[in-house]
């Protein structure tokens, strides 16, 4: 069941946002604000990409969306539920309950068969998957004659979709992707980008998909950019010549400086990338 809600002010029922996001790494001369006072919104039902220049920010907007990042100030909301007003349980849970998530790297665990896979998260979760959408989700996904192989006897592409059925077995409210094609070739990548897509259409699902590619992109209905920490554009109906003439602008720009922030950037990204592949296989304590 969606939880999903109308955004205050405003008639349009959303499924995730954040308000005055703030995210700040490291102090003094180290410091960098990889978030700025960002809002934006992302509509319940829709295709929503989120794009921008190396260190623009795009991977923190979506760890710190998806509830795998705290923010410095600001809020994040899933459906009506303020994020930063939850415990590290009740985080995990609606994490593991409203949230499915797909990453570059499949996080398959490669003695389980696809079926397995699956249902990995509801199966640690001691949850009783709805057998009907999962039969359905099966058909949309393409994977029923790869049910019992192993992940080590499946393409990429195959992978992939492994991965995106797992995030959307406990029909969650909303998908966060990212990168989710960046280690498949152009045509795996076409298959997991359709398949996203169809999920949106005709399962009433919502994505929100970071990516660096104006073509993967162009599956979206809307992009929204982040340039130097900061919500800098939105585009509906976005086309891969568009988005492609839209981020030429930002090589026009001045780069931010951006002092020593490989190491409190590092080690963010670490310890996001560990809660992002427990998240997605639903191992989280």
């Amino acid at each position: 069941m969606s939880t999903a809600t109308t955004v205050p002010g405003g008639g349009e029922v959303v499924a995730a946002r954040v308000v005055d996001a703030v995210k700040v790494y490291g102090r003094g001369d180290t410091e960098v604000r990889a978030l700025d006072r960002v809002s934006v919104a992302f509509p319940a039902g829709r295709f929503t990409a989120i794009m921008g220049p190396s260190g623009s920010g795009k991977s923190t907007l979506m760890h710190c969306a998806a509830g795998l990042d705290t923010l410095t100030s600001g809020s994040a909301y899933i459906g009506g539920t303020e994020l930063g007003a939850l415990d590290d349980r009740r985080l995990t849970l609606l994490r593991r309950e409203r949230v499915g998530f797909v990453f570059q790297a499949f996080n398959l665990i490669p003695t389980l068969t696809v079926a397995e896979n699956i249902t990995l998260p509801q199966d640690l979760a001691g949850i009783r998957g709805d057998a009907a959408w999962l039969d359905g989700l099966i058909d949309v996904v393409g994977l029923r004659d790869r049910l019992h192989h192993r992940p080590a006897e499946l393409s990429g592409g195959q992978q992939q979709r492994v991965a995106v059925a797992r995030a959307l077995a406990g029909s969650p409210d909303v998908v966060f992707a990212d990168e989710p094609t960046g280690n498949l070739d152009s045509r795996s990548g076409e298959e997991v980008l359709g398949l996203l897509g169809r999920a949106v259409r005709e399962m009433g699902r919502t994505v929100v998909m970071v990516t660096h590619d104006p073509v993967a992109a162009a599956h979206a209905d809307a992009v929204v950019f982040l340039a130097d920490g900061r919500l800098v554009d939105r585009m509906e109906g976005p086309t891969a010549d568009r988005v492609l003439d839209r981020l030429k602008a930002f090589d026009t720009r001045t780069p931010r400086a951006d002092p020593a922030s490989a190491s409190a950037s590092a080690s963010a990204s670490a310890k996001a990338a560990k809660a992002a592949a427990a998240a997605s296989t639903g191992a989280e304590s």
